[in-house]
């Protein structure tokens, strides 16, 4: 049996790091929704055909590329803009993470996603991990990475779910303060998975 695990964070919580040591250190293939998204949003057919639809033919290149300040337009023009596109993407992000799990050689794959939750993927997954750390550090961490304002960090942690709410559904929580240690928790994870693949 194939064990799949999906990986799950606020931003600045530190997921993607999450990630990579469980590549490293159980050796897990991670499918990464936000650059497969990008990937799809150009090369899949229906994404095409609906962007085309609802934001219209601007919304691609002459070169086929996908044409991001039409897209992020229409984007934060409202909430029910960004849930209509999201209800477009999600699904076909999550039919390609199935037909790559089953090409994977591995027993356990893990899936990365922000949006874990928001987008029902929990319900294709048999376990899930959410990655948490204090605001402080994850502001601190943002800072660092994208070269923008503290009130700008505290908005874009504001936009997505609280970590209470994600608490609620996620089987495993990772503690990613530079306090708790990493690797032990990671090494506790695994040895429980590979139990479950035996």
């Amino acid at each position: 049996m194939k064990l799949k695990i999906g990986i799950t964070g606020g931003i600045g919580s530190g997921k993607s790091y999450i990630c990579h040591l469980l590549n490293c250190l159980g050796k897990i293939p991670i499918y990464q929704c936000d650059e497969e998204a990008k990937r799809l949003n150009v090369e899949d057919e229906f994404i095409r055909k609906e962007f085309i639809k609802l934001m219209g033919k601007n919304v691609y290149s002459e070169d086929g590329s996908l044409n991001k300040s039409v897209v992020i337009d229409y984007l934060f023009a409202s909430k029910r803009h960004a849930n209509i596109i999201n209800s477009i993407v999600h699904p076909v992000v999550l039919k390609d993470f199935l037909r790559w799990a089953d090409e994977q050689e591995s027993n356990i794959v893990g899936l990365e996603a922000a949006l874990l939750f928001e987008a029902n993927y929990q319900d294709s997954l048999d376990y899930t991990i959410l990655v948490t750390a204090p605001e402080d550090l994850r502001i601190s961490r943002i800072l660092k990475r994208d070269n923008t304002t503290v009130d700008a960090a505290k908005s874009r942690i504001r936009m997505q779910s609280s970590d209470e709410e994600k608490k609620k559904m996620a089987d495993f929580i990772i503690v990613n303060d530079e306090q708790a240690p990493l690797e032990e928790q990671i090494k506790n994870l695994l040895e429980f998975f590979r139990s479950k693949t035996l």
